[in-house]
């Protein structure tokens, strides 16, 4: 049993509904309810630690996008990538954003047409834009001048090449540093301010068998402030203008509430503020601008059910309770100090008057997953304890650390789950190795 620490009352209330998947609702017995089904008994079914995905609210995202900003409007799936997912989002009339080979074989073996995908990525090798070209790629955004050379040798009159080119704006989010990237000191994108951007164009309106399609910039993630991204968009308007392209691309980047008492912008509110800040500067009605969502697509759709297994009170110090997962399903707090709040769903609306540290399995002190959480009184060894909003970037950079297999995921709709990703086991851990011959 966990020893009490005192709290505030206000600190104590239970968590905020506003954080659950759209669907959420609580039960008479406290149960907490997503999709028609009880989260509690999903746990027995499927077993913990598990992702829980609100399928009606991804498809509610996906059309808001959709109506805010139009044709073209791509969702980032580094944020979350399954074939269900990629399945989905093209079912909901998205575009799919890929930042790598693996992710674009990802989206094209769920039967996602090329037509509807566009390339990124920093550092794509000659290996990745051969096969983006040879599928029929909608678009590939341009990253560096190096990548430009690598293009040139790969299009002709049978592969021709349709390009955004990717420019950093010279605007600092108000968001982590590792999160950063429209700030002048990034890896990302070729500076409007120093005139390697306008170079870049150059070289690329001069090279045979390439077409520029626009301009695309990206200012970081985790913005909750939409003067920022409106900001870019002035920046970006005054270079884009004059340059007399069909497409402007403002990227994502978009906040989403993490925890109790956070206020995020909508994907409208989003796309009001870029639309206005982009008008305000000349760009014209028949110019397509287009945006990439990832985070505010899928990030509140999910939560993540763990089981307790070790509670540790060390006398005037804190408590830690252990659960079954851990930075190997959500590096998040681990990478940059993200900010979770935990629930126990058997007693979803209970007060949270005791203070923990919730930490994982692996064999790292570092492994942290709430410094501080409060948690209802009473939770013991066996005990069920679910961090919301975990449908972004938890599972997509989920890892085998200490050899720990990765949960599955269950998408969850009208009373009924799928399991669209299967719990590891220990076999695949080593199907990799190779035998000695």
């Amino acid at each position: 049993m966990i020893v009490s620490v005192p709290i505030s009352p206000s600190a104590s209330l239970p968590l905020e509904q506003s954080l659950l998947p759209e669907t959420a609702e609580v039960a008479p017995s406290g149960h907490l309810i997503i999709g028609g089904c009880d989260v509690v008994d999903l746990a027995e079914e499927f077993g913990t630690p598990l992702f829980i995905y609100d399928e009606e609210h991804l498809r509610a995202r996906c059309r808001e996008a959709v109506a805010a900003f139009g044709e073209g409007v791509a969702y980032a799936t580094k944020a979350f990538l399954c074939k269900a997912m990629a399945q989905l989002v093209h079912e909901e009339g998205m575009h799919l954003d890929v930042a790598s080979e693996g992710e674009l074989h990802a989206a094209l073996d769920a039967g996602v047409p090329a037509s509807s995908l566009k390339l990124h990525g920093n550092n794509k090798s000659e290996g990745e834009l051969r096969y983006a070209l040879d599928i029929g790629i909608n678009q590939i955004v341009i990253d560096s001048h190096d990548e430009i050379d690598r293009l040139a040798k790969l299009v002709g009159p049978s592969r021709r090449a349709h390009v955004l080119l990717r420019v950093t704006p010279g605007v600092s989010a108000h968001t982590h540093e590792y999160i950063q990237t429209g700030q002048e000191d990034s890896k990302f994108g070729l500076s409007i301010a120093s005139g390697e951007a306008a170079n870049a164009l150059g070289r690329l309106s001069g090279t045979e068998h390439i077409e520029i399609d626009g301009i695309h910039a990206h200012i970081g993630s985790q913005v909750f402030d939409v003067s920022s991204l409106a900001k870019a968009a002035e920046v970006l308007a005054k270079f884009f203008v004059p340059l007399g392209l069909r497409e402007l691309c403002v990227g994502g980047g978009l906040g989403i509430a993490y925890l109790n008492g956070e206020v995020a912008p909508s994907i409208t509110q989003w796309a009001d503020a870029v639309h206005e800040a982009l008008a305000k500067d000349g760009v014209s009605d028949d110019v397509l601008i287009t945006a990439e969502p990832g985070r505010a697509i899928v990030a509140q759709a999910a939560i993540t059910v763990y089981r307790v297994g070790t509670i540790k009170h060390l006398e005037g110090i804190r408590t830690y309770v252990a659960v079954d997962g851990g930075m190997s399903d959500n590096p998040r707090p681990v990478l940059y100090g993200a900010g979770y709040e935990a629930f126990d769903p058997a007693q979803t609306l209970s007060a949270r008057p005791q203070e923990v540290r919730i930490v994982g399995k692996h064999c790292e002190s570092g492994d942290v997953i709430i410094p501080e959480a409060l948690i209802p009184e009473g939770i013991a060894v066996g005990d069920l304890l679910a961090t919301p909003v975990t449908g972004a970037y938890g599972y997509s950079m989920a890892s085998t650390y200490n050899r720990v297999p990765r949960p599955p995921v269950v998408f969850v709709a009208k009373g009924k789950a799928r399991l669209v990703l299967r719990r590891e086991t220990k076999e695949d851990l080593t199907s990799l190795d190779v035998e000695d011959s």
